[in-house]
């Protein structure tokens, strides 16, 4: 157990006057540190790199995401986060996303592994202004191989232009409820690619859903995890040709 509950990971990016983008703040949290990527014309590329094994019982990740008005900004994570045995204890992974008008965030987020034995509670926050637009790939992985897996409730709250769009409490704390045919039955795998702000073209998928506004999302349940990334993998590209090219800037800086 380590407990760790500091301030946040905060992730600030704007334009100024003359176009660029700017990182108007990379700021290190418990878990991870911001660390900015070679530049892309037209956004700015930051990973997010882990500094510590986690999470474990009583740990609290926490991270701060501000998209300033017309800037584009691409979340980059190396590798995935593993909860491991929590040995009774409860952990939390706690997001905040807040998208300025015209503002654009692509977030290909690695998969997250509920070990057995951890109690997570995860939370995404998203709000979005008028003309915003966020992608975001999302995986939960119920168990290292051979595992039952461990417990996660996942909530998501996402709006737009104040009104809400995706409101979403997914809790598969319990095995034995989940595993339910018609939850998840033998499945351990749950993956989505999520667009807010923009409802996405291209050819139909079977498990579309389109949401309340500008908005849509593919989720897939498998037992094992390559097939459904590789399928996640397909409907992402194809979201993120759809959305088309961002507002050509100058060279990305940090300040």
């Amino acid at each position: 157990m380590t407990g760790e509950s500091a301030e946040p990971t905060v992730v600030t990016v704007e334009l100024d006057c003359s176009g660029r983008h700017i990182a108007r703040e990379l700021r290190p949290g418990a878990f991870l540190a911001p660390r900015p990527l070679l530049p892309s014309p037209d956004r700015l590329r930051i990973a997010l790199v882990g500094t510590r094994a986690g999470l474990l019982a009583g740990d609290d990740l926490r991270l701060d995401v501000s998209v300033g008005p017309g800037a584009r900004l691409e979340l980059v994570e190396p590798s995935g986060l593993v909860a491991y045995d929590h040995r009774g204890g409860t952990s939390s992974w706690r997001a905040r996303v807040d998208i300025a008008e015209g503002g654009e965030l692509h977030w290909d987020a690695r998969p997250f592994v509920i070990s057995a034995g951890a109690r997570v509670e995860r939370s995404m926050e998203v709000s979005l202004a008028a003309g915003a637009r966020m992608l975001w790939r999302d995986t939960l992985v119920l168990g290292r191989s051979g595992e039952r897996g461990g417990g996660v409730r996942a909530m998501t709250h996402a709006t737009y232009d104040g009104g809400e769009l995706l409101v979403e409490d997914l809790d598969l704390m319990d095995p034995e409820t989940r595993e339910l045919p018609g939850i998840l039955g033998p499945n351990r795998v749950i993956g989505s690619v999520t667009a807010l702000g923009t409802a996405p073209g291209g050819r139909p998928h079977p498990y579309r859903t389109d949401l309340a506004g500008p908005g849509a999302q593919v989720r897939l349940l498998d037992t094992v995890a390559p097939a459904a990334e590789a399928e996640l993998a397909a409907v992402w590209e194809q979201w993120l040709a759809d959305g088309g090219p961002g507002v050509p800037g100058q060279p990305v800086t940090t300040g």
